[in-house]
């Protein structure tokens, strides 16, 4: 690695002001930029280092919303009493990530600023219909999870902003939720291909509310499944409608053959992936 100039604010205001003087590259965990920097795929001139950010790394229930800052670690979300009652599947997909080591310093802004379509924490913060709060010097904005993404590895975020947090209503009723990835390995691999499942049981628990499915690693960004989910709203599970359901979330999914996989075992294993975590319904909470 190249000489850069090195910035360590202690406060958010701090940060913020570096980020309207210099062009800094943001380190968070460091766990994807560091490796970017050591293979020569990035060059920056100075790196700003906001772990000591303390202000940033929380994770909060109030009126309803949950709040999530941006250096909060994955294994801070994977242990979280909030993120395992509100959004179990966010908390499933953060123990998926890497190892102890790498959740313990890798966080949940650097997963999404990075801008992977593989990022894992993506498609359960999909469902969750998250937004996400960028600050400058200028000001604020909100802009909903869906909209940040341009294309692999590209957002809207400006040079100039950060990411500070993350919030998403906090789902009511007894919740359905699951998190399929599959990998190279069981373990410490990139997914190939992801699916995040969050609905909502009827009164009677016979039926689907709320259906929110979500795609990961197979399209330019992840991409909600909005078919299946119009497809298995107020419906019962059972094995025919989950066979039918993961032969719509195969033709949904837009993938491509690279490195790691094809195109037809994606498309796949996406109905696969579904199907696996659908079945678990089919017998228990819904009968």
């Amino acid at each position: 690695m190249r000489d850069f100039k090195y910035f360590r604010p202690r406060t958010l205001k701090e940060a913020l002001s570096i980020l309207t003087q210099e062009r800094a590259k943001v380190l968070a965990g460091g766990t994807d930029l560091l490796v970017k920097m050591k293979d020569g795929l990035l060059r920056p001139e100075s790196v700003m280092d906001i772990s000591f950010l303390e202000e940033l790394k929380f994770i909060r229930e109030e009126e309803g919303m949950v709040t999530i800052g941006a250096l909060a670690t994955h294994s801070m979300l994977e242990r979280s009493p909030i993120i395992n009652t509100k959004a179990p599947h966010l908390a499933e997909a953060s123990r998926s990530i890497g190892s102890p080591q790498i959740r313990n310093v890798a966080t949940i802004g650097g997963n999404i600023v990075n801008a992977s379509p593989a990022g894992d924490s993506l498609p359960p913060l999909y469902t969750l219909e998250a937004e996400l709060l960028l600050e400058s010097e200028k000001g604020s904005r909100i802009v909903a999870i869906e909209e940040f993404f341009t294309g692999p590895g590209q957002s809207i975020i400006e040079p100039h902003e950060l990411l500070t947090a993350i919030r998403f209503k906090a789902p009511r009723g007894e919740l359905l939720t699951f998190f399929q990835k599959l990998g190279q390995r069981k373990a410490l691999a990139i997914s190939k291909v992801s699916v995040a499942f969050l609905a909502t049981c009827a009164a009677d628990k016979k039926f689907l509310r709320k259906v929110r499915i979500a795609l990961g690693a197979v399209a330019p960004t992840v991409i909600r499944a909005r078919e299946v989910e119009s497809f298995l709203e107020n419906g019962s599970i059972n094995e025919e409608m989950v066979d039918l359901a993961a032969k719509l979330c195969s033709e949904e999914a837009r993938p491509i053959s690279d490195i790691r996989s094809t195109l037809v075992y994606r498309k796949k294993v996406t109905g696969e992936l579904l199907k696996r975590g659908l079945s678990q319904f089919i017998e228990g909470v819904i009968s």
